[in-house]
């Protein structure tokens, strides 16, 4: 576990941090110190953890809910972001999800433009609009989640999405070489096969079993597993020489 004041007095935003691998993140960013906005996704109906509503009470998280899917979505919740934070010292862009599986043959436009706007555009607009205050922080850090289907191409239904993710990969480096002057890195986060609900909604249990038996370490990844890389990434004492990468977490997987 890092050290509890690893980020105090530090500014973190996390988007799709309402569950999975996101919601983890914000909890440990919390455990260290840290004062976090906390996009919860589009709806704030959701059942949520009891360390996420006594951060709230405690002014230690600010809750915002807004459906990235939707056009206009992430300017809302950028100015909310901006009127939380003067400064902001780590952006987390985790918001994003398959959306479904789309035979290429059958793909609508709608879906494909749904698929590309969550995953991709609302990267791009979210980092547009909070740079100014990243900027301000003098050393700020972006973390973006990615996929191992960013460089494998997914399975079968999921080539928008894992385009998508390439793009935040691509985007991502370019982003650390653009921004390097103003003090802000800029890393990706490329998880493997997770056990959250993403998972439960999209793969059936005998795929996700037969994915299990080519992984080296012989197990599906946890949260858990994931969640530190962010905080490494984002601490300028751990990671101030790290900038235009991708961390792939995924327990051999790539390697087989």
């Amino acid at each position: 576990m890092f050290h509890p004041k690893l980020f105090e007095n530090r500014n973190v935003v996390v988007t799709g941090g309402g569950r999975g691998i996101g919601l983890e993140v914000a909890r440990q960013f919390l455990d260290c110190g840290a004062r976090v906005l906390v996009h919860l996704g589009r709806g704030a109906d959701r059942d949520l953890p009891d360390f996420l509503l006594t951060a709230e009470e405690d002014r230690r998280a600010v809750l915002v809910a807004a459906d990235f899917s939707t056009p206009g979505a992430t300017s809302g919740f950028a100015e909310k972001a901006l009127a939380t934070f003067d400064r902001i010292h780590v952006l987390i862009n985790n918001a994003g999800t398959m959306v479904g599986r789309f035979p290429a043959g059958d793909l609508s436009d709608e879906q494909y433009q749904t698929i590309v706007r969550l995953n991709q555009t609302s990267v791009v607009e979210v980092t547009r609009a909070l740079l100014p205050a990243l900027r301000a922080s003098q050393e700020a850090a972006i973390v973006n989640t990615v996929s191992i289907s960013a460089v494998t191409g997914g399975s079968p239904g999921s080539a928008i999405y894992s385009a998508s993710k390439a793009f935040v990969a691509t985007y991502s480096k370019a982003l650390a070489r653009e921004l390097a002057p103003d003090g802000i890195r800029v890393n990706c986060v490329s998880p493997g096969t997770i056990e959250t609900d993403f998972h439960q909604r999209y793969s059936s249990p005998d795929k996700l079993e037969q994915t299990r038996k080519t992984i080296p370490l012989q197990r599906l990844g946890t949260s858990e597993d994931c969640a530190p890389a962010y905080l490494f990434l984002s601490a300028p004492s751990l990671s101030g020489y790290i900038t235009g990468q991708v961390l792939e977490i995924n327990g051999g997987q790539l390697i087989c």
